[in-house]
């Protein structure tokens, strides 16, 4: 019997529609006209799309719908296609299934993460060790590169993949050959309809995988899903800690990263009495935050990280050069000016409030005035006002969702000065924001953009409000330095 997400055609000899046409649209519609029998794109902010409006598309005529991360499993026409029995397909779902063979005459293998928060960045420390261990590999996914297009080129031998929640909703047969869940805290609850169902799409990781699934030892939920998945046989569960590991995980002893899991052959008979030495706290310091520490989430990255590549077979050497010689990107706690003492730093990626809490955690009691606020996605902020509130110095508000930052911050830190930015002239928020916390601010503080919300509402990107709160930061230097 076919199963439901397989076409009932050859794909050379299906109609297929795209749904968005946003950056994993577009890379899907470059893959599909060479290959697919008629390609339309559906797209009702897009000029040039084929179609402006699902009403538009007869799904009796449709074969294929290959839906874009934005479109969510609510929008009425993906509704409309699952109704006619019509697959509905991600990019990442599109790429798995269009793979070539690379340097080693076999599909390169993925080694998948996912999670709330830190998949950019383990994504892009994994990249940095397999490159390190002298492999041909890309990180790709949401964090840049489209999947499709790094399945399709047969230069690559490994792929260092991030998935979305969005990305995994409609992936339905990868099998990665090893996946990770860094951490699951509520966000995108609007699009996902609650935590469950968002937890489930993370879990999707996991099907399939052929040697490991990686879990967070701290997070309950992620080893849930380790339980739940269907694994090819042999597949090991490998969790990740900041403390000492037990048998088959990876963790910290005295500052040093060592391994538990890889360490030795499944039958060597003394595999349990001893671990292998990765790498060591210092090995990370030039990641180190404001306060000279590794914040303890760049360490639990950096294991799991190298938990993934062990699980590829990249000696330990490899795992300890590559998290030295790795840089992080721009937008994640990355100090952008100093003016008159203070300090301003851009950590815009951490746009939920899991990744907030962490940023604030890398400062110091009373020292912040942190720029906050954004698409709220249905999200509380609560739990990381009440605990990161004595952090912080003052708050200064952005976006047009401001009464679910505004409440709990009432509710849980009433004696913090907080100054809302009217949202109304959105070319100027930045600046103004920037103004008022400079105000707030004394020598020896931290400018803190750390919205703990999305940024569409007033930014066209995470990494567009960054630019905007960079370049306000450092205006003030001619001014002021």
């Amino acid at each position: 019997m076919r199963d439901r997400h397989d076409l009932a055609v050859p794909l050379a000899d299906a109609r297929v529609v795209v749904a968005g046409l946003g950056v994993s649209g577009r890379a899907a519609v470059a893959a599909l006209r060479p290959r697919a029998a008629h390609v339309v794109t559906l797209d009702d902010r897009a000029d040039d799309a084929d179609v402006r409006s699902a009403d538009a598309v007869d799904l009796g005529e449709t074969d294929l719908v290959v839906a874009s991360p934005g479109w969510a499993p609510s929008h009425p026409f993906l509704v409309a296609a699952a109704a006619r029995g019509v697959p509905v397909w991600s990019e990442v779902e599109l790429a798995w299934r269009l793979r070539v063979d690379g340097p080693a005459g076999h599909p390169a293998p993925w080694l998948a993460v996912t999670g709330t928060n830190g998949k950019t960045t383990t994504v892009e420390m994994l990249e940095t060790i397999l490159r390190t261990a002298g492999l041909r590999a890309a990180a790709v996914g949401n964090v840049g590169t489209p999947v499709v297009e790094a399945a399709l080129d047969p230069a690559l031998g490994v792929l260092a993949v991030e998935l979305s929640s969005f990305q995994l909703h409609y992936t339905h047969t990868t099998s990665p050959e090893a996946g990770a869940v860094l951490n699951v805290a509520p966000d995108h609850l609007d699009w996902h309809g609650g935590i469950d169902a968002y937890a489930a799409d993370k879990g999707r990781v996991y099907s399939g995988a052929q040697v490991a699934c990686v879990y967070n030892v701290a997070d309950p939920r992620t080893e849930a899903l380790v339980v739940e998945a269907d694994v090819v046989e042999g597949a090991r569960a490998v969790g990740f800690t900041l403390g000492a590991p037990a048998r088959g995980q990876l963790g910290v002893v005295e500052g040093v990263l060592v391994d538990r899991a890889f360490h030795a052959p499944a039958d060597a008979r003394d595999r349990h009495t001893y671990a292998a030495e990765l790498a060591t706290l210092d090995d990370l310091a030039h990641l180190a935050g404001a306060d000279g520490q590794v914040p303890s989430h760049v360490v639990a990255n950096a294991l799991a990280a190298a938990a993934l590549a062990r699980a590829h077979g990249v000696p330990a050497v490899a795992v300890r050069d590559g998290l030295r010689d790795f840089r992080t990107g721009a937008h994640r706690i990355q100090q952008v000016a100093t003016v008159d003492g203070v300090a301003y730093v851009d950590d815009s990626k951490a746009t939920n409030a899991h990744a907030a809490s962490a940023s604030l955690a890398a400062f110091a009691a009373g020292t912040v005035v942190w720029v906050a606020g954004g698409l709220a996605k249905g999200a509380s902020f609560d739990e990381l006002v009440a605990s990161r509130a004595e952090r912080l110095r003052a708050v200064v508000l952005i976006g047009v969702e401001a009464e679910p930052f505004a409440s709990a911050l009432a509710r849980h830190a009433p004696d913090i000065p907080v100054v809302r930015i009217d949202p109304g002239d959105t070319g100027t928020v930045m600046t103004r924001a920037v103004d008022s916390a400079r105000r707030l601010a004394v020598p020896g503080d931290t400018v803190l953009l750390a919205p703990a919300g999305a940024s569409m509402d007033q930014f066209r990107s995470y990494a567009a409000r960054g630019d905007a709160f960079a370049a306000a930061a450092r205006a003030l230097v001619p001014e002021h330095g």
